[in-house]
């Protein structure tokens, strides 16, 4: 696998790129597939039955995620976060959450997930090293779901998800929802009623225009402080820090203490000066934002037996040219024309 790499750059210090923003995350989508097909990441006219995924061979192995993932946090990366598309769907996932967990500078190995193929996995995820889980659960409403689902997922299905997980020894879950004004906007209020008084952290995150084909129109976003507003109006909720200034998510308690909840705003507030993720596709391409039109091949230089500095070198280079900042100049872009994004399930969001 080559030499032994230094924690961080001979300078003692994380590269940083051409906005000064440091390395710090990094997110590994394993599997492009997904079981479901929400309308926001991967509509079914768009990815119907037949659509052609990557091939296994087209994938990276876990020897080649493990050996990218020690060159990465080489560099400074401490977080790391499985996606997909559906992360549970690549076979043998805690064989490649135990490489991940023993690798010596990791401090957070999470994974984002729809929670469907979870109640069997989650406790071989935990005893594998498995620290956190993240669940999408856009409704409580068993028809709205199902629509958001693409007609392939249940709400139920994710409560099961949440209660394996719970039984499996993780501690606060972060359950994400998409809203979308007039698909699911008026069940906020359910689902904050049904995590107050848990661990979990509620997130509402606003409809982006990720991709190309998710049809997004500015009209679709509920900004966060909308959402803030309503439930404010019924729970009182006061603001708390962020833990870190890389952090997406506002951070708001109920008043009452009955637990926490987040807004992901970037629409309507965008914070990419803060934004130190780096997002690694299954096929092995490096995207420096979520927004990207293209990414850097990493999987070519590694199988062509580029050596562990070579490839450090490489995407310290990529990550110091970075000067990614779509949301902060999304109405520039659009008007502009560029509307050419890399599909969010190829990335993990």
């Amino acid at each position: 696998m080559g030499a032994p790499i230094p924690l961080r750059m001979h300078d003692g210090t994380a590269p940083a790129d051409a906005l000064g923003r440091t390395l710090g995350d990094l997110r590994i989508s394993v599997i492009d597939r997904c079981n479901f097909r929400c309308p926001y990441c991967m509509p079914e006219e768009q990815y119907a039955h037949d659509h052609a995924f990557l091939r296994a061979r087209e994938r990276l192995s876990f020897d080649e995620i493990e050996r990218l993932a020690r060159i990465f946090v080489g560099l400074g990366v401490r977080k790391l976060r499985l996606t997909g598309g559906e992360p549970l769907l690549r076979r043998d996932l805690p064989e490649l959450v135990a490489r991940l967990a023993r690798i010596e500078g990791v401090e957070d190995l999470a994974l984002t997930s729809n929670g469907a193929l979870l109640p069997k996995l989650a406790q071989p995820l935990r005893d594998a090293g498995l620290h956190r889980i993240t669940l999408s659960l856009d409704s409580l409403d068993a028809a709205v779901f199902r629509g958001m689902s693409g007609g392939r997922g249940e709400a139920a299905q994710v409560l099961a998800a949440v209660a394996a997980a719970e039984r499996a020894g993780f501690g606060a879950l972060k359950i994400n929802c998409v809203v979308l004004r007039g698909v699911n906007d008026a069940g906020v209020l359910e689902l904050v009623e049904h995590f107050r008084g848990t661990a979990h952290v509620l997130r509402f995150i606003e409809y982006m225009d990720v991709g190309t084909l998710n049809g997004w129109r500015a009209e679709g976003v509920v900004p966060g402080a909308e959402l803030r507003g309503r439930i404010h109006a019924r729970w009182p909720l006061r603001p708390l820090p962020r833990h870190a200034a890389s952090e997406t998510a506002e951070r708001w308690r109920f008043e009452d203490g009955a637990g926490e909840i987040g807004f992901v705003s970037p629409v309507s507030a965008p914070f990419c000066g803060d934004c130190t993720r780096a997002r690694l596709s299954a096929d092995g391409r490096l995207y420096t934002c979520l927004f990207a039109r293209s990414g850097h091949d990493l999987r070519e230089p590694l199988r062509g037996g580029e050596s562990d500095f070579a490839l450090r070198a490489r995407i310290a280079d990529i990550w110091s040219h970075r000067g990614d900042r779509y949301s902060e100049r999304r109405a520039e872009l659009r008007a502009a024309g560029i509307l050419e994004h890399v599909e969010m399930y190829r990335i993990g969001g």
